[in-house]
């Protein structure tokens, strides 16, 4: 996994889950990769995936069976795509809109430019 340097690795593991789940690769009450196996699999420190677990623990994306390991929590995606949409809507659409603007592009210029991309990046 290539990491960014605007952002914490612990977030970016944790983010790199939360993918995983909106697009269906763990469903809930799955059971996640140990800590152990995780840390491993993105090649950073055990402590780090360690972090990123914890941080999923306490947003309830994920909970841990004592002895068993930790699964995917119940709504967990539906969780994430709303506080995911929020964010984005605050954050980042401004700056899209703001762009848009400046450069001259309009909204169907987006439009036409999405759906030429959904129809190349599916199969």
């Amino acid at each position: 996994m290539d990491f960014k340097e605007s952002k914490s690795i612990y977030v970016q593991l944790a983010d790199r889950i939360c993918e995983d789940i909106l697009q269906g690769k763990l469903a809930e009450d799955e059971r996640i990769p140990s800590v152990r196996e995780f840390g491993v699999a993105m090649e950073v420190n055990v402590n780090t995936a360690m972090r990123a677990y914890d941080l999923l623990q306490s947003q309830e994306v994920i909970y841990n069976r004592r002895g068993i390991g930790y699964f995917v929590s119940k709504g967990a995606a539906a969780a994430i795509l709303a506080v995911r949409r929020k964010m984005f809507v605050e954050n980042e659409l401004p700056e899209i809109f703001r762009q848009m603007d400046l450069l001259g592009i309009t909204v169907d210029d987006i439009a036409r430019l999405y759906s030429e991309t959904l129809k190349t990046s599916r199969p």
